[in-house]
């Protein structure tokens, strides 16, 4: 019954692109767009949900959304409770970049366009947009070695279904392959994170550190929570603070912990701009645009060597030195940046 019912819905949706196309006109009334999130728990995925909803309710469109809670499996059915509610265009969230196939291939049966948000879905159905996540991975490794140049380093990666973690262990052994293969850098461990999880990284971290017998110079960990994670553990350690630690997102907790000098640098990718973007896509998609004729669209070769049409966004390297980008740019409070600083240790406190 549910099949038939999709196949309906994919009749409807055709029949409507063909009869109204006012229906679908740029200024997104009458559209709903249908967002499946893999763990909304994550602090970050709240600022884009906000982003994404606000570029949609600006157009006049209609905003539904799912959290999987980090299943793959009821992402799947997520994403059909979403098509039998009326979405016209699907931004997806991927919690298993190759388990959420199925669910892509049923919108596109439906003539249902899709987003990959900010992790790769390696089809050629779903736009992709995010980050140079290959960048994210440089700008943390190349902050690490700046303050630590040499000696024992830990890997903290990100989950193994998704993409973006490779994607950024590539970008970081490739500022830090000569001085690895030199011996100035010696790898002493590293570790995928189930579900990107902080309790999962800081399991990984006290690991590490066990066997090295607590000999670890410099930690580049994948995002802000798995930085919180190996935080935890080196605290434990009496290591915090001496001990480099990469992260990426901008969360208040690490941006915090920068101020306070447990953690190194967060690369922030405005997830504000990314949810426009997102939002703006899956808009000029649902209105009948290909998807080569999105604004700003390339042609990229993905890593099983799909030709995806994309788009990039820069992400910043956030310090100490200049906390003040993210405050000056209304991410985060002053007050939160700053709780428990020492007067006149960090710039952007003072």
């Amino acid at each position: 019954m549910k099949t038939l019912k999709f196949a309906l819905a994919g009749a409807m949706f055709s029949m409507a692109a063909m009869g109204s196309g006012a229906a679908f006109a740029q200024d997104g009334k009458d559209i709903t767009v249908g967002v499946s999130w893999s763990n909304f728990q994550e602090e970050r995925w709240k600022t884009d949900e906000a982003a994404i909803k606000k570029a949609l309710e600006a157009a006049g469109a209609k905003y539904i959304s799912a959290d999987a809670q980090s299943s793959a499996a009821k992402q799947l059915t997520d994403v059909e409770s979403l098509i039998t509610q009326g979405a016209d265009a699907l931004i997806i969230l991927a919690q298993d970049s190759a388990a959420i196939g199925p669910a892509v291939q049923t919108a596109a049966n439906n003539g249902i366009p899709v987003v990959g948000y900010d992790r790769l879905i390696e089809n050629p159905a779903a736009f992709y947009i995010t980050f140079d996540n290959k960048e994210v991975g440089r700008i943390q490794a190349r902050e690490v070695q700046k303050v630590q140049p040499e000696g024992n380093y830990a890997f903290i990666k990100g989950s193994s279904a998704d993409p973006n973690a490779d994607f950024l262990f590539a970008g970081q052994m490739e500022v830090l392959k000569d001085a690895i293969d030199s011996g100035k850098i010696k790898n002493v461990g590293e570790a995928y994170t189930d579900g990107w999880l902080p309790a999962n990284a800081q399991q990984n971290m006290e690991q590490i550190l066990t066997a090295n017998n607590n000999d670890v110079d410099a930690v580049v960990a994948s995002n802000d929570g798995t930085a919180g994670g190996a935080v935890a553990a080196l605290e434990a350690q009496g290591l915090a603070g001496t001990v480099p630690v990469s992260g990426q997102d901008a969360d208040q907790a690490a941006l915090n912990r920068i101020a306070l000098g447990t953690q190194t640098v967060s690369v922030w990718k405005d997830s504000r701009e990314l949810g426009k973007r997102a939002a703006e896509i899956a808009l000029e998609l649902a209105s009948g645009k290909e998807m080569s004729e999105v604004t700003g669209a390339e042609e990229w070769d993905s890593p099983n060597g799909q030709k995806l049409e994309s788009i990039f966004l820069t992400p910043v390297a956030i310090t100490k030195d200049n906390l003040d980008t993210v405050i000056d740019a209304g991410w985060v409070s002053k007050e939160t940046v700053c709780q428990g600083v020492k007067p006149d240790s960090v710039p952007a406190c003072n």
